[in-house]
């Protein structure tokens, strides 16, 4: 078996991130929600660089992916990491590359000071609240996630 490998995502890899963010929708039934194209994720992550994606590969078979970017804690006076996305196909589940890729990101962390980690899981998704809490991660049930989408923007904007 090869080791695996993680590395940043490269413009050569918006392809095939895309292809994975559109199975990490289909996995959570919202593949009529992803409007995002090569063209606007390129722009995003290497243009503007909103954003930052990594990719996991067992040898040449990429395995999964992490999106994340920087936020914010005034308490802490630093910035922490969202992550928006972890996602490793269904064939290389339960074999350790999920935690590895959280492994890598709190070391990313560490290196960029940053005071904390955080992230949202559907509450249906009873194999990854497992598996978070098995890292040491606390749901934080003191907190709701509130939204306003492109419709609520543009009423509030105007």
């Amino acid at each position: 078996m090869d080791a695996l490998h993680i590395r940043p995502a490269t413009p050569e890899d918006i392809t095939l991130l895309l292809t994975m963010i559109r199975e990490l929708a289909v996995y959570e039934k919202m593949l009529d929600q992803v409007l995002a194209d090569e063209a606007t994720l390129a722009d995003e992550l290497f243009i503007r660089r909103r954003a930052e994606a990594v990719l996991l590969w067992q040898g040449k078979q990429p395995v999964g992916y992490a999106l994340f970017f920087h936020n914010f804690s005034t308490f802490l006076g630093r910035a922490g990491i969202y992550i928006e996305d972890i996602y490793v196909r269904p064939a290389y589940r339960s074999q350790g590359y999920g935690k590895a890729v959280f492994h890598y990101l709190a070391q990313l962390a560490q290196e960029r000071k940053c005071g904390r980690i955080e992230w949202c899981c559907l509450d249906w998704n009873a194999p990854s609240l497992a598996f978070y809490k098995s890292l040491g991660a606390v749901p934080l049930e003191d907190w709701m996630l509130f939204r306003l989408d492109k419709n609520g923007i543009a009423q509030l904007g105007k």
